[in-house]
């Protein structure tokens, strides 16, 4: 592979700070250690663990970049050691623990998944972190089984409109809430049988009435702050809640008595830390249950805007803002 350049263009984080902070540079192609494979990026998502790096509260884990972009699409252009299963110019999706941000990226190649058939490389690129965090959570953390109740926290976000649609797509009844009425009309067209807008509703209130008083079996949330509380009335007994991000702060007060009496769980996980073993089986999991599923159409890739690599900060701007409808992708 001698084609491959020297160096590369990349969006750095310069210094702890507003979108401003990101800068354009050129840096070195990443090693390819043995296990990895070097993808050409095409597209990287934008995921809100990128806005906290950026403003210093979510530094990557060691020995990961440390460049923001934690999901890509491309191709690959060098394969590491010991890597089976992949050729040099196959089209790949990957999770990455860090530096998408970037014409080219280095990742282990379990953790990368085929292009599903029909999609564009951008729309691959929206997939990754959103799928696999909804998969390890909803699925793994919280179990959750047939017949099986969601609620949604956040359901026109990135990981909303995936949990929404895989719920769905697995058979389950799903609500979510969300700030506007257009916001809320896209969880109902995603697949959500009821959305409910907090600014103007109570989501216990709707969950209860919706579900016979019983309340919804699982909650995912990226709220957390004064939202648990309330969650933990919105659930059935023998209910989970799995937190995801605590947008709405950190501590809560939450009343153990009604966990005991009503054998509730508040449970969480973040997946860019965990071994490559972990997110290895997740991948194994999305290729057999869910990719099939996007072929065939019942879970669509939601792409509210694309930016070049070099208005990253564009792009933190717009999620920022939190008028976006699904995901936001850089393309390089």
């Amino acid at each position: 592979m001698n084609s491959l350049p020297a160096a590369m263009r990349a969006v750095e984080i310069s210094a702890y700070g507003g979108p401003e902070v990101l800068k354009t540079s050129s840096r070195p192609l990443p090693e390819t250690k043995t296990g990895e494979v070097l993808i050409k990026v095409v597209a990287a998502g934008v995921n809100r663990p990128d806005l906290l790096q950026r403003q210093g509260h979510y530094p990557p884990p060691a020995g990961a970049s440390d460049l923001p972009g934690l999901e890509v699409a491309g191709t690959i252009a060098k394969l590491g050691e010991k890597v089976s299963g992949w050729r040099v110019g196959d089209n790949v999706c990957a999770l990455l623990a860090g530096g998408g941000y970037a014409e080219y990226c280095a990742v282990p190649a379990p953790q990368c998944l085929p292009v599903p058939k029909g999609l564009s490389l951008v729309e691959a690129a929206s997939l990754p972190e959103t799928l696999f965090t909804v998969w390890s959570n909803v699925f793994i953390r919280a179990a959750i089984q047939p017949g099986e109740t969601l609620l949604v926290q956040g359901g026109t976000s990135g990981i909303g409109v995936a949990a929404i649609q895989m719920a769905r797509a697995f058979g389950h009844r799903v609500f979510a809430t969300a700030g506007s009425a257009e916001k809320c009309a896209a969880c109902t067209t995603l697949g959500a049988e009821r959305a409910i807008n907090y600014r103007t509703e109570d989501f216990v209130e709707v969950v209860k009435s919706a579900t016979g008083g019983k309340g919804v079996n699982v909650i995912l949330d990226m709220v957390g702050g004064d939202y648990v509380a309330r969650e933990l009335k919105a659930l059935a007994d023998d209910g989970r809640i799995v937190m995801i991000a605590y947008l709405g702060g950190s501590k809560a007060t939450v009343d153990l008595g009604e966990i005991l009496r009503r054998r509730l769980t508040l449970t969480g996980s973040a997946l860019r830390a965990r071994p490559v073993e972990f997110k290895a089986q997740i991948a194994k999991a999305l290729r057999e249950k869910v990719w099939p599923l996007i072929e065939s159409g019942k879970i669509k890739p939601v792409v509210h805007a694309t930016f070049t690599l070099i208005e990253a900060s564009k792009a933190h701007q717009l999620m920022e803002s939190g008028a976006h409808i699904g995901k936001i992708v850089l393309v390089v």
